[in-house]
């Protein structure tokens, strides 16, 4: 049997049920459009008996360890990247997710923001560039805030990062945020800014599987169920 995680082995000792049904309902929980009490009863038919928000705490208590273990086997992304932000409803109000996506469709990086402005841009695209290298192009729409972030970086550098502002080339990211927007739906809106954070992470990391984006030992072919899983050891 694998070796857990240390981070996840910590956070296991306060949560009294078996690892297999507490990464099932989270997995299930930030992979597919299912509600809480939709996970309760789908539980409940397999003879176990989970209360909803039980399961919104596991969800909140693991998936930032495993979106870290995942980020240690990210597979590297392409150098020209699409940028652009989409509207989450959080406690009645919006805010904003800012994503971009390479020109395959391979997900660069995520970050929610409290507002959309040159501010906001500039912490997500220092945020993609720490964790991913400095691209060569980034595409993004007509708007003036992602552009003013985007000459500011430029102005402390001494290789500027090329801009093009085409909403044409934008599409592939924009036809990206549909699987996020999907998976949000049933969840009735977020309660909490962190709550909020934390769960979309855990879907960006699911969608990031789906597309192959993690590393896996050589010469296996995991299903995305299994890699999930394999973040926890």
């Amino acid at each position: 049997m694998k070796t857990l995680n240390p981070a996840v082995a910590r956070v296991l000792k306060r949560l009294h049920y078996p690892l297999d049904v507490i990464l099932t309902c989270v997995r299930w929980y930030v992979a597919y459009p299912l509600s809480l009490r939709h996970l309760e009863e789908m539980m409940a038919e397999r003879g176990v008996s989970v209360d909803h928000s039980t399961v919104h705490r596991w969800a909140i208590k693991l998936l930032p360890v495993l979106e870290k273990a995942f980020r240690l086997r990210k597979r590297p992304v392409g150098k020209s990247w699409r940028m652009d932000e989409t509207y989450i409803r959080v406690r009645g109000e919006w805010r904003y997710l800012y994503r971009a996506v390479d020109k395959d469709g391979d997900t660069i990086d995520f970050l929610l923001r409290a507002h959309r402005d040159k501010t906001a841009a500039r912490r997500y695209f220092e945020k993609a560039i720490a964790q991913n290298s400095a691209p060569a192009t980034v595409t993004i729409d007509k708007s003036g805030a992602n552009l003013a972030a985007l000459e500011a970086i430029n102005a402390d550098r001494e290789t500027p990062i090329k801009i093009r502002q085409c909403k044409y080339l934008n599409n592939v990211v924009e036809q990206d945020h549909r699987a996020i927007k999907r998976r949000t739906r049933p969840m009735l809106r977020f309660k909490t800014f962190r709550c909020a954070r934390i769960l979309l992470a855990g879907i960006e990391l699911t969608h990031m599987i789906a597309k192959r984006q993690m590393q896996c030992a050589r010469r296996t072919h995991p299903s995305a169920a299994d890699q999930f899983y394999d973040l926890a050891t």
